[in-house]
């Protein structure tokens, strides 16, 4: 065992290794049905008889860090790990055509099955991409698949590359410059300096030019992102492995954070499991994205895992399905399923006078304000990749701009518990036929500062919506879930507004191509809360 990989082990608190000696082969050429060759790199304990392959394939390369946490960690307890590059990335053929990787994962799982070395159980790990490249093989890997272990990630990219129907300018930037950059020699430059660089290119347009300017020339992926964005598109549909969900039959466990960009898909592929008759296992924490705390409960979910299908250890006995922190408490619980089954939907409705309360609406007029995306309502936290903090942040400041409604209830004399979705019901007016909303629940805290919880954007197009006789529309918002528990003492607070930049792009409000969109329109919008419009937003509590 190296001095780095016990550090690391220690740090991430995993099980004890049962070797230190550990054999690394570089630059395995695997072939692809169409004759490109993909690199990849084998590790396993040194004079170790056949033992359960742990498959990841990756675009982030093989070396360094990734090595170490996906190769050596993993040999070092027991198994062989091909970690494998991706078409188009350190060495590995072909071009990068992001998440277009099943026929990739087909053949190497094939050519796996043909190696001397394989003992006939295999598994898949691996975070963020690695998780879709492990969606993109589980349906049509065949029986030697025995385990699929899947952290913040989701089958389909669609959703988080344009949630709400927006484009997730932030992320997506993000993501082409650490592609753009991690090959090249000043890639340890690029990638400390990578949050002043996209900080000044966020409010250029239009932003079809961004990829030149982020990377030095054309990406195409990031063009052919722009010019897609709808889901039902030929070039999503290829891409998307969210249809095949169901028909995996390896067990699977996921590792997941309150704060992760693609929390709300991956719950859609565990409900999608569940409805096959899986019952996969879940871990939600208080986590973002790039939370060490993340990667670190993901290997020891993943090791407990494979230790079970592939091993057959049953010393440590699972305990239920899902396990899941709740904030605002600061305590794991567990529970059979998600969400859980004891919560009653619960609707806080927006009332005049800036409150927010469970009672039905009174009559009240609407509450206005003007979204200029020349100015455009900021982003203060919420699920990022790379470029701005993702966890808990103080509202105040944000909540003082003109452009952005709140509503408070009362000081709770009980907590309240929400576990489960979170969606707003809002009925509201514009000035244009094309514009955003955004909705965010908050807890105020008795000395007034105001945590986002979690949140959510639509993106508004003519025919969205149900239209009203006054010539509003009825909009749902799809929020974060969320399990997080309102103290006595403590606030609910919901803001209304029209955008979260640069987290999600801004809608110019011409209804142009984002690719090619300079012009940009303010929009005068409107918040109806009233007996015929009862604008709230609607929770999943438990009871007391």
């Amino acid at each position: 065992m190296s001095l780095i990989s016990r550090v690391v082990a220690g740090r991430m608190r995993l099980p004890p290794a049962y070797t230190s000696r550990v054999v690394r082969e570089r630059d395995f050429g695997v072939p692809m049905r169409d004759g490109v060759i993909l690199l990849a790199d084998r590790y396993t304990p040194r004079s170790a008889g056949p033992l359960p392959t742990v498959l990841v394939r990756s675009p982030y390369g093989r070396r360094g860090m990734w090595g170490l946490l996906f190769g050596r960690l993993f040999a070092e307890r027991g198994f062989t790990v091909l970690l494998q590059s991706v078409r188009g990335t350190f060495g590995s053929g072909g071009t990068l055509s992001p998440f277009r990787e099943h026929d990739d994962g087909v053949d190497t799982v094939a050519w796996i099955e043909r190696q001397p070395w394989f003992s006939g159980a295999l598994a898949t790990t691996g975070l963020s991409y690695l998780g879709l490249t492990q969606w993109a093989l589980a349906a049509d890997a065949g029986r030697a698949l025995k385990a699929v272990a899947i952290q913040a990630s989701t089958a389909q990219f669609h959703g988080p590359t344009y949630p709400g129907g927006s484009y997730a300018l932030a992320n997506s930037l993000s993501w082409t410059h650490l592609i753009g950059h991690q090959e090249r020699r000043n890639a340890l430059f690029a990638k400390i300096t990578a949050a002043r660089t996209l900080r000044a290119l966020f409010g250029r347009l239009p932003l079809g030019r961004l990829d030149a300017l982020t990377t030095g020339g054309t990406v195409d992926f990031w063009q052919d992102w722009l010019d897609h964005p709808d889901r039902e598109d030929p070039y999503w549909e290829e891409r998307s492995y969210d249809g095949s969900v169901g028909r995996v039959q390896a067990p699977v466990a996921m590792t997941a954070g309150w704060y992760d960009i693609f929390l709300p898909w991956q719950l859609t592929d565990y409900a999608a499991l569940r409805a096959a008759g899986q019952v996969p296992r879940l871990t939600i924490g208080p986590w973002s994205h790039t939370s060490p705390g993340l990667l670190a409960q993901g290997h020891r979910d993943t090791l407990a895992h494979l230790r079970t299908h592939l091993v057959g250890d049953t010393t440590t006995p699972p305990g239920p399905p899902v396990r899941i922190f709740v904030t605002g408490v600061g305590e794991w619980r567990d529970y059979p399923d998600w969400p859980p089954p004891a919560t009653v939907t619960t609707r806080w409705h927006l009332q005049g006078e800036a409150a927010l309360s469970t009672a039905d609406p009174e009559p009240s007029p609407p509450d206005r304000y003007r979204y200029d995306p020349a100015d455009p309502t900021p982003a203060v936290s919420g699920a990022m990749l790379a470029s701005g903090r993702s966890d808990p942040t103080d509202n105040r400041a944000l909540e003082t701009r003109p452009d952005v409604l709140i509503y408070t209830g009362e000081v709770l004399a009980q907590p309240v518990e929400a576990i489960g979705p979170v969606s707003a019901d809002l009925y509201v007016s514009s000035s244009l036929e094309y514009t955003d909303f955004f909705v965010r629940l908050c807890d105020v805290h008795p000395d007034g500062r105001s945590f986002n919880v979690c949140d959510g954007l639509v993106r508004v197009c003519p025919g969205m919506g149900e239209p009203q006789p006054d010539g509003s529309r009825r909009i749902t918002v799809a929020m974060w879930p969320t399990a997080h528990r309102f103290a006595a003492g403590h606030r609910l607070r919901v803001q209304v507004s029209s955008g979260a930049h640069p987290r999600f792009a801004r809608n110019p409000g011409t209804g142009e191509s984002l690719r090619t969109a300079t012009t940009l329109l303010p929009a005068d919008q409107a918040v109806h809360h009233d007996p015929d419009h009862p604008s709230g937003i609607i929770l999943s509590v438990l009871p007391r």
